[in-house]
């Protein structure tokens, strides 16, 4: 794990104890500090193996910083109770922005927007690995960073950023600093698309002049990066995206460049890069191809959780039967619009599907199926051999589901369980 002499002999609190929050409470004791830990949830103190102490209601005066889950609302009492007692509120990645210094000389790349930010952030750390550089991915993806082993000299840590991660960071100098989007998303913990941009727009506000900034054209009018190197994605050429096989669809072109401009500004050669994209595998639910029955490809794009995540995704493929739906972060389906010229019928599902069905009718043949297994039914019976059959839903799914992973879980199962020549 990571730990630091910084911590040594200080007292803080952790207040969430789920996996970063338990990840941060076994790096600040083995640094030396004494921790005082809660959760608000039965089940997570139950879980937690060490002593407790109710952070509502203790004296927090003295403590050098409280570490909230970036779950936490800040309408949560333990910020107000924080601020009342002059305490710090922060989150591990701030942690770990102090505990570079005694970590081996060592490089940071940070990586937020709305969509695209588990890709890119993913690719850079193949690309740096498939070209031998020593990496860690960490922050919204992966292993908590504090619970990941220190990297030798000349290691880059790759961390997606979330806006929630973002707002209680505070110190993190990202060496190579990516922007890749901004849409609507989180406005009930933001309030408005001007404090959520804001919430972005720290990634730059704490780099060094030294720093490179690396932004979508779609976000770069509403920010001016501080450090004097400035990059726009859509300006980075890449080797030719057909060579890439996880990689496909234009939200994945500016995945791809921005992760191309990351590794370029680090050192790789263009040689390690193109081997790099041609063997990038993608992650689990994010343009999965998960099978191919009778010659139809199935794939899962379920953490496509609003329009914006899902419309270029229905412009990867040229003949697509779309399954969508679930709970709708929005009532309309703009985003969408312009990519469903390859869309030859809609199959819907959970709460989203009569509001997307109205917005639909008369653009594609639509089919109210309602529950997933349904769809999937559907679909099979309507696709024939050289269509794709692509799960984006546009929504999140805590109507029908737990998480988007059990969405694409239950999808990814009810494709194996097809038989071979369905079509």
């Amino acid at each position: 794990m990571i730990t630091s002499s910084a911590f040594s002999g200080q007292r803080y609190g952790v207040f969430g104890l789920a996996r970063s929050g338990r990840a941060t409470v076994a790096a600040l004791v083995a640094s030396g500090a004494e921790v005082l830990a809660w959760d608000d949830g039965e089940a997570a103190r139950e879980a937690f193996a060490g002593p407790l102490t109710d952070l509502n209601e203790a004296d927090l005066a003295g403590l050098a910083a409280i570490v909230v889950s970036p779950g936490v609302p800040h309408s949560a009492p333990i910020f107000a109770r924080a601020a009342a007692a002059g305490v710090m509120v922060i989150g591990d990645i701030e942690l770990f922005a102090i505990a570079r210094a005694d970590l081996p000389p060592q490089r940071v790349v940070g990586i937020t927007g709305t969509n695209g930010k588990s890709t890119t952030t993913a690719l850079v750390h193949h690309l740096l690995a498939n070209a031998g550089v020593p990496a860690a991915m960490g922050g919204n993806i992966g292993l908590p960073i504090l619970a990941q082993d220190p990297l030798p000299a000349g290691g880059v840590y790759v961390l997606e950023l979330s806006s929630y991660q973002l707002e209680i960071t505070h110190s993190l100098a990202c060496d190579v600093a990516v922007l890749l989007n901004i849409t609507p998303d989180h406005l009930e913990r933001h309030g408005t698309m001007a404090a959520y941009a804001a919430a972005k727009a720290r990634i730059f506000a704490m780099q060094r002049p030294s720093g490179v900034a690396i932004v979508g054209g779609a976000a770069q009018a509403d920010f001016t990066p501080a450090p004097a190197t400035a990059l726009r994605i859509e300006e980075v050429a890449t080797p030719a995206q057909a060579d890439w096989p996880a990689l496909q669809g234009p939200h994945n072109l500016e995945n791809a460049r921005a992760a191309v401009a990351v590794v370029r500004a680090l050192g790789l050669g263009e040689a390690e890069i193109a081997a790099g994209l041609a063997s990038y595998g993608g992650l689990p639910h994010r343009m999965e191809r998960v099978g191919v029955r009778g010659g139809v490809l199935w794939v899962n794009d379920s953490k496509a959780t609003n329009a914006e995540a899902a419309a270029p995704a229905l412009a990867a493929y040229a003949r697509t039967h779309w399954i969508a739906g679930g709970k709708a972060k929005g009532a309309d389906l703009d985003a969408v619009m312009p990519h469903l010229a390859g869309v030859v019928a809609a199959y819907l599902i959970g709460e989203a599907a009569p509001v997307f069905h109205d917005i639909l009718q008369g653009r594609l043949p639509v089919t109210l199926s309602g529950t997933l297994p349904r769809a999937v039914a559907d679909a099979a019976a309507a696709a024939r051999a050289g269509d794709t059959v692509l799960l984006s839903p546009a929504c999140a799914s805590f109507d029908q589901f737990r998480d988007f992973e059990a969405r694409g879980e239950a999808f990814r199962a009810l494709v194996a369980a097809l038989p071979e020549d369905v079509a």
